[in-house]
This record gives C-alpha cells, sequence and structure tokens, in this order.
C-alpha cells in the first residue's frame, strides 16, 4: 500500500513538474511572439563585430529593449541562430517582437543611409558629397583625381562623367571607394542601355562620346523637356562641322580660373574644352549625367535649328532658331528680358 502511495506521489510529482515545464515554454513561446513592450520609440541598436550573442542580449537589455534576455538566447539556440546574427546599425521599430529581432539580425536587415548625388555635378563635387557623410569611411583622403581613379579599378579614365548620379542607400561604415564603384556600375549599365536605344544616323561612334554629348546637354538646360532639343541643335551642328560653342564647356575647361562672370577674353582662351576655338566634342565628359539627358544625347529630337540662347527670364528655357538672323533677334530678346523689357518680337 506505502509503495502505491509513493509511486502515485511520484507521478503527481513529475505531472505537476510537466505542466510547471509546458506552461513555462508556452509563456516563453508567447513572450517571443508579443511586441516588445519597452520598445515604445524607434532605437537604433549596433551589433558590434565580434559581439557574442549573449553580449548582444546583455545590451539589449541594457537599452531597455529585452527584459528577459536568456528565454531570448535560448530561442536563438534552439533554431540555430545562436552564431548567425550579423553585425551593423539596426533600426528596431515599436511592434517588433523578440522572435522577429532575431530574424531581423541573422539577415542583415541593417539600417540604411541615404546620400543623393545630383545631375550636372563634377566628379569632384560628388567625390567630397560622398567623403562628408558622417557614416562613410574615407578611403581616399588626399589622393590625386589619377589616385582615386587607380583604387576603384579606372587608372586609364578621367573620371569626369564615370559616375552616374542617383539617390544611394547604404549602411553605416561603407567607404568612398565602395560608393563610388557603385555609381560606376549604375553609369556604365545606364549608358549601355541607352547606347542600345541610339539612332541609326548620330555623327559619332562610341558610348562613350555619347556620354561626352550628355553632359553637354546636362548642363546647358534646366528645362527637362528642352534636353531632346538641344541634344539636337547639337548634332545638327556636329554634321555640319560647325562648333559647338557651348557655355558650359568652356567653363569646365578655365576650371579655378572661372570667377563665375564669362567674359569675351574666355571665350578665345583656348583649353581642350574651349568649344568656340576647338570643333567637335570636348575630350571628356563636363558632368554627371542622368537618364533623361543621355536618352537625349543618342535619340535627339528631328530639327532644323543650330542655335540657342536662353530666354533671359530666369525659368531655365531657351529660344531656339534656324538662321544666324533669327538668333540674333532671339539675343536681342535675351537681354531684353533680362534687362526687364519683355522682349522684341520676331517675325
Amino acid at each position: 500500500m506505502r509503495r502505491r502511495t509513493w509511486v502515485a506521489a511520484s507521478f503527481a510529482l513529475l505531472a505537476a513538474a510537466a505542466a510547471l515545464w509546458f506552461g513555462w515554454r508556452q509563456h516563453e513561446q508567447d513572450w517571443l511572439r508579443q511586441p516588445i513592450a519597452g520598445l515604445g520609440q524607434a532605437v537604433i541598436f549596433e551589433v558590434p563585430a565580434g559581439a557574442s550573442l549573449t553580449g548582444v542580449a546583455d545590451a539589449l537589455k541594457v537599452k531597455g529593449v529585452l527584459d528577459d534576455p536568456g528565454a531570448w538566447v535560448r530561442h536563438a539556440k534552439r533554431t540555430g541562430a545562436a552564431t548567425r546574427i550579423q553585425t551593423g546599425e539596426y533600426e528596431l521599430l515599436p511592434g517588433i517582437t523578440p522572435a522577429a529581432l532575431l530574424d531581423k539580425f541573422v539577415a542583415g536587415d541593417v539600417l540604411l543611409h541615404t546620400l543623393t548625388i545630383p545631375e550636372g555635378w563634377t566628379a569632384r563635387q560628388a567625390l567630397a558629397a560622398v567623403q562628408s557623410h558622417p557614416q562613410v569611411t574615407v578611403e581616399f583622403q588626399g589622393l590625386t583625381d589619377a589616385q582615386w581613379m587607380a583604387r576603384i579599378g579606372l587608372a586609364d579614365r578621367h573620371p569626369e562623367g564615370q559616375f552616374f548620379p542617383d539617390t544611394y542607400r547604404f549602411p553605416r561604415g561603407t567607404s568612398d571607394r565602395e560608393l563610388l564603384v557603385q555609381a560606376h556600375v549604375r553609369l556604365q549599365r545606364e549608358l549601355q542601355a541607352a547606347w542600345q536605344r541610339r539612332a541609326s544616323d548620330l555623327p559619332f561612334d562610341t558610348p562613350y562620346e555619347a556620354l561626352v554629348l550628355a553632359s553637354l546637354v546636362e548642363k546647358e538646360t534646366g528645362a527637362a523637356d528642352e534636353r531632346p532639343l538641344i541634344a539636337g541643335v547639337f548634332v545638327n551642328r556636329l554634321r555640319k562641322g560647325m562648333r559647338l560653342q557651348t557655355d558650359p564647356s568652356v567653363i569646365y575647361g578655365l576650371g579655378d580660373k572661372f570667377d563665375g562672370d564669362l567674359r569675351r577674353r574666355d571665350l578665345l582662351a583656348d583649353t581642350p574644352y574651349n568649344s568656340y576655338t576647338r570643333a567637335g566634342l570636348p575630350p571628356t565628359p563636363i558632368a554627371l549625367t542622368g537618364r533623361a539627358a543621355l536618352a537625349a544625347a543618342v535619340r535627339p529630337a528631328e530639327t532644323d535649328a543650330l542655335y540657342f540662347v536662353a530666354t533671359g527670364t530666369g525659368d531655365g528655357r531657351h529660344f531656339f532658331a534656324t538662321s544666324l538672323v533669327a538668333h540674333n533677334a532671339n539675343v536681342a530678346r535675351h537681354l531684353a528680358n533680362l534687362r526687364g523689357g519683355g522682349g522684341v518680337q520676331v517675325r
């Protein structure tokens, strides 16, 4: 009788222990799938290189994110994720669960920062913007153009025009080298795509020449719809052997000597980029070129225009003309608009 009582008591204790264990496990599973109570607002958290799972869990507790780091560590070990969390900077948003938090770390879903490189900037402006970003690691400090171009595998290239203007997203610690490589790869892809859609009768033969022309188009107008017309004028001039006579190219060739005011003597000062003294395209692009300018360069508008001049109204638009007489009249309109006189009528 006593033996039966002892066995019954043992079974009762085991059953109670099992119930407690299953209850504890169920509580832990519920905790893992409930939104983190201590995460009332977005928190930036970094998993440093070489950090242990326990160290990360303890840091999350100190940050007020996890109230039961032990449960989180046990879950990570059970699921095989304990050794798979990735280093980086993470943004933890309200509503995330402890289980989803672990998944985020395993997936390496790190916080991405943004940097916008505008169309029409020079390569040096782009490099300066990249290096001034607080989340970018600088590798090219104090290097010449030739040196940093060599570091990204472009030792034989002039840097101008070799990077695609766009908004880039990247994790903290990305280097200037990595971002510039990414921007160059994008430029090559966009240029090749544009070149595949080119018109059949262009007065140049290579994608690089298309890039040079596109950079002129990029700098010549602030009105998006004018890009094909500007390209059409340049293409017409190239076909006729006329000089392009585009001020932005002259300004680029002047470099640091340009003081913001383009003078007649500047138009007469010969440089490889002076399109008033030299025929054909400049030797390199003069700016970073976007998709619309590339498209305009390879498929210019069909136009008889050979001249254009800014309207002088500050809207970035131009007057176009097919003859020098009409162009001179447009120049008069431009000057009148600058003086606020409303321009003169061209018939």
